[in-house]
């Protein structure tokens, strides 16, 4: 059997944690911006609004995931995406110096993917819950919360400019934004940018339609 000229990437369930926690997040950042820029809070004045989105946006950011863990084909992106192998080893520092097409073979996530996950999830868990010190702050000291209001400030920012750098690769990749779209890429894409992952990709699993699996 001909290998199929495209690949079932990402599953309808993978797509929509994808798009609804992308969402909860830039709701986060854009209300954090309105309410720490005073320029940009002169432009709305519902400051007690704003704070109310920005609560509930970040309050509810690990949901999405939450429930795409009934599925198998987010739970195995998960794990995907939780290991390192030999192929990651210096990928990353490649990539920034000759472009991920001279960066070496990677599987269905790149080094740079992986890592850039990581750093997302363990800092969501941590705005979270510095969140919500600062949310109830009857439950925690005067200086738990001051230590809480610090680190949720500057690991606000570090995350705006994650995020930031995020969108600018997506951007130039259309192909890589047509799989989050479509759940579909080209095989040559595929070869190019994730060899493992094309190699062991089976016929059937090209052809397999991209829906979401328990």
């Amino acid at each position: 059997m001909p290998p199929p000229p495209e690949l079932v990437r990402f599953t309808t369930a993978e797509r929509w944690v994808h798009r609804t926690t992308s969402a909860l997040m830039l709701v986060a950042i854009l209300t954090a911006a309105f309410l720490y820029v005073p320029q940009l809070a002169e432009l709305v004045g519902r400051r007690r609004l704003l704070v109310l989105v920005h609560e509930w946006s970040g309050v509810l950011l690990p949901g999405p995931l939450l429930v795409g863990l009934v599925f198998r084909s987010v739970r195995a992106d998960l794990r995907r995406l939780d290991r390192f192998g030999p192929q990651d080893k210096g990928w990353t520092w490649r990539a920034v110096r000759h472009g991920t097409q001279h960066a070496g073979p990677a599987d269905k996530f790149n080094a740079g993917q992986k890592l850039y996950a990581s750093v997302i999830a363990g800092a969501t868990l941590v705005m979270v819950g510095t969140g919500l010190i600062l949310w109830f702050p009857h439950l925690a000291g005067l200086d738990v919360r001051t230590g809480a209001t610090f680190v949720h400030d500057w690991l606000a920012l570090v995350i705006g400019v994650l995020v930031i750098g995020h969108i600018r690769m997506a951007v130039k990749d259309p192909t890589a934004r047509r799989g989050m779209r479509t759940g579909r890429v080209p095989r040559d894409w595929a070869r190019q940018e994730h060899e493992l992952w094309d190699e062991a990709v089976t016929p059937e699993d090209g052809d397999r339609p991209s829906a979401g699996a328990r």
